[in-house]
């Protein structure tokens, strides 16, 4: 297939497919477009974003049964294979005689890349290891200087994920603050934020609509984009004392605030109402993954505030009222507030 038709085929599930690298088209053409239209043909959409648990369940599942099948002995091997150079040769043939692709991204209607990317975060023993030690902060800096940006050679070196050293050498690169916002950081903040979303506005105009499409298009971009994909990397460089996590926690407050005329929402009698609202729309909503509900949606069960805020909300109510929540389900978590959490919080409102 040739490099447009491979576009526009793939334009059908892959709106921003033209951003995409020629490179990276050719092997999506190959690894997913057969497979993209047998999902259309069932009714399925091609999906982005978070991956639900039961995409995850079907990773491992995927996994386990190549492992099997191979006699590869572990998971490690199999997705991290350049960490075993003697046994490197005999497991890409059996990788290749066992139609790996094919068999990992199985019943995932994502692109295989993104598939690949999550099942190697999941299976890296070298993931999830706690928090740094200053020793190890030390040897990450010493790390960079000598290698720059080869998150690869770091993480081998460290014996972490390529993403964790990736983000913690992005948190410690610079002076960061941890202490409350000063005047002038909040300020530069809120400039960051609107100097970016103005660049974002004027590309768009680039492909002007009519005066009063315009005209309507703007009070969407207002109220949809004020804090939904901002490029908080981005954002925390022209801040230059903040972390990027802080740098979009502040933003979240910030527009909680100016959306709420400063009301405190999550207080008293307000608070106990919110809480209320959201354990019940989430339990009408029957989902069974956070990915599934529609935060934006929800956030109207306490009031016009950011989806971040109600998602922030609900990470403390199960963390503070469901026991052992890290090994429950979504949607198991969801039944508890309801079943135990509620009749206390209406009893006590």
């Amino acid at each position: 297939m040739d490099l447009d038709t491979a576009k526009q085929e793939l334009e059908e599930f892959i709106p921003h497919v033209r951003n995409i690298s020629d490179s990276s088209i050719r092997k999506m053409a190959g690894r997913d477009l057969v497979r993209f239209k047998q999902f259309k043909k069932q009714g399925i959409a091609v999906k982005f974003g978070r991956f639900s648990q039961k995409e995850n369940n079907q990773i491992r599942k995927n996994v386990e049964e190549f492992l099997s099948i191979t006699g590869i002995d572990s998971a490690e091997k199999l997705l991290f294979t350049s960490r075993y150079p003697e046994d490197k040769e005999t497991i890409n043939r059996l990788k290749a005689e066992h139609l790996f692709c094919e068999k990992l991204s199985e019943g995932i209607p994502r692109p295989w890349r993104l598939i690949y990317y999550r099942a190697r975060k999941m299976f890296d023993p070298n993931n999830y290891k706690g928090r740094y030690t200053k020793e190890e902060k030390e040897k990450l800096k010493k790390y960079h200087a000598l290698h720059g940006n080869d998150w690869k050679k770091i993480s081998e070196m460290m014996s972490r994920s390529n993403l964790s050293v990736a983000m913690k050498y992005s948190e410690i690169k610079s002076a960061i603050n941890y202490g409350p916002w000063s005047k002038e950081e909040t300020q530069k903040l809120m400039h960051a934020v609107e100097e970016v979303m103005r660049k974002r506005m004027e590309m768009e105009d680039a492909n002007s609509l009519s005066s009063s499409e315009k005209s309507h298009r703007d009070l969407l971009i207002d109220r949809e984009k004020l804090y939904q994909k901002l490029p908080w990397t981005e954002i925390e460089a022209k801040v230059g004392t903040r972390y990027w996590r802080q740098c979009k926690q502040k933003w979240t407050t910030i527009l909680t605030s100016k959306m709420t005329k400063g009301q405190q929402l999550y207080r008293g009698t307000k608070g106990l109402q919110a809480k209320i609202n959201l354990i019940k729309r989430l339990y009408e909503m029957k989902a069974e993954d956070a990915n599934e509900v529609n935060w934006e949606e929800l956030s109207n069960a306490i009031g016009d505030v950011p989806r971040a805020y109600v998602q922030a909300k609900f990470y403390k109510l199960k963390v503070t009222c469901v026991p052992f929540w890290q090994k429950k389900t979504f949607s198991e978590i969801v039944d508890y507030l309801f079943e135990e959490k509620l009749p206390e919080l209406e009893e006590k409102l």
